[in-house]
């Protein structure tokens, strides 16, 4: 088997991603070129990788049921939206907001 690069689309395990491969090809029928999603589960010894990330997987020994690779290395980082934190607004800001009238 070779290497194969894929995005992170779960990372909720221990020790554990789900990385979806798109892989192209021409249909014959068709005359067009298809493109087709695989998802491979893989070992993520220090829990490095979050979801959005690019990944390389290396093949390995079964490491569980449905385990067949190894994360070797990450190619690119996801971009991680952190919201501000509420320690920024004040009770104040809150009661500013005034609810509409009913007359």
């Amino acid at each position: 088997m070779k290497q194969v690069v894929g995005m992170v689309v779960s990372n909720k395990m221990q020790k554990s991603v789900v990385v979806a491969v798109d892989r192209l090809f021409y249909h014959k029928l068709y005359n067009r070129y298809v493109k087709r999603t695989s998802k491979f589960m893989a070992h993520d010894e220090n829990n490095q990788c979050n979801i959005g990330d690019r990944v390389k997987l290396d093949p390995s020994r079964p490491l569980s049921k449905r385990k067949h690779w190894v994360v070797a290395e990450i190619l690119r980082k996801a971009r991680i939206y952190e919201p501000p934190s509420q320690d920024n607004q004040t009770v104040s800001d809150k009661s500013n907001v005034s609810a509409p009238s009913t007359t």
